[in-house]
């Protein structure tokens, strides 16, 4: 064996191996709940390039981090991640990954704050370990419509035409999940969470979960769009209530269901149906009806003829009288 050939094993391995550039940043934090956007566009090829969130002790219990990917991944275009911090401060670690050689600049990251409610006093207690976030699956038995994530009660299935929460209720909803009706793909129907003013999660399909679970943030309403091939076969109308109060009605595709004062929202009723067909159905073709008959005319009377007198006999000529000539006597010869 050469040389060459020895050496072709490694050379193999090394072409499976690809190195990659990587960075890595402790962002401090506040108390209170944020969400990091990775604002970049995504790469228009398959090389990885993205940025992974977390925290720098996982066995910290005053850190909470979930993201809309399940795969944790936010690769541009607007994936987030939801950070809650309830103690005073905590750093975070954000690890971004390029390949080697890249022209692209570092990711844009963008922080929001979206809610101060760790710092005005749900701090939690040295030892006490908050609810623990739960991933971004279902966790009911049976097949519903939809699904959403609801303060102090958690995961509650409802169907098309119901009110998912209760109105009243004062409880907020957290994140929520749809299931594409029979006939129809996941990306015929997407959604996407209302998290502050003008800004909203990314895009889901059908059968992806919306928001977040255990982390105590509710979401400030949702918009929902049907395709093009959906929006002819199915009409929809979106009903609202809100922690303030605010109710809407008969929202449709690709309406913000959000209130203006951008109260958390409390309950919501997706009314799905398929459309009925415009065209008539034909009714099945009557029997025709036989026509009356006019009532039978009167029988005319009878009326018998009178019969002519027989002609008189026509009387025959008088035979004329035969008239005998006398003959002559003949001679007699001698």
């Amino acid at each position: 064996m050469s040389q060459t050939d020895r050496q072709s094993p490694a050379r193999a391995a090394e072409n499976r191996v690809q190195e990659l550039r990587a960075s890595a940043h402790l962002m401090t934090l506040d108390s209170g709940v944020f969400c990091l956007v990775h604002g970049s566009p995504k790469p228009a090829d398959q090389q990885l390039t993205g940025v992974r969130v977390s925290a720098i002790d996982p066995t910290d219990s005053t850190i909470s981090i979930a993201t809309f990917r399940p795969d944790g991944w936010l690769t541009g275009g607007g994936d987030s991640a939801l950070i809650r911090v309830l103690s005073e401060s905590a750093q975070i670690l954000i690890t971004i990954y390029q390949p080697v050689g890249s022209l692209e600049g570092a990711p844009k990251l963008r922080v929001l704050r979206l809610s101060e409610a760790a710092a005005e006093g749900n701090l939690a207690a040295p030892g006490t370990a908050p609810a623990a976030i739960r991933k971004p699956t279902a966790v009911l038995s049976d097949s519903h419509d939809m699904i959403a994530h609801i303060q102090r009660t958690g995961d509650v299935g409802k169907s098309f035409g119901d009110w998912m929460g209760e109105p009243g209720s004062e409880m907020a909803i957290e994140g929520f999940s749809l299931t594409a009706p029979e006939g129809l793909e996941p990306g015929d129907i997407t959604y996407q969470a209302v998290l502050g003013r003008g800004w909203l999660s990314p895009w889901n399909e059908a059968g992806q979960f919306c928001g977040s679970r255990g982390m105590a943030l509710p979401i400030l309403g949702f918009k929902l769009k049907l395709s093009e091939a959906a929006a002819k076969r199915f009409t929809l109308s979106i009903s609202a209530s809100f922690l303030d109060g605010t109710k809407l009605d008969d929202l449709g595709s690709d309406e913000s269901v959000e209130a203006p004062s951008l109260s958390p929202l409390e309950a919501f009723l997706i009314d799905l149906k398929p459309k009925v067909s415009s065209k008539k159905v034909p009714e099945p073709a009557k029997p025709a009806s036989r026509p009356a008959l006019a009532p039978a005319p009167a029988p005319a009377p009878v009326v018998k003829a009178k019969l002519a007198p027989a002609p008189a006999p026509v009387a025959k000529p008088a035979a004329r009288p035969v008239v005998k000539t006398p003959t002559k006597p003949t001679k007699r010869s001698r």
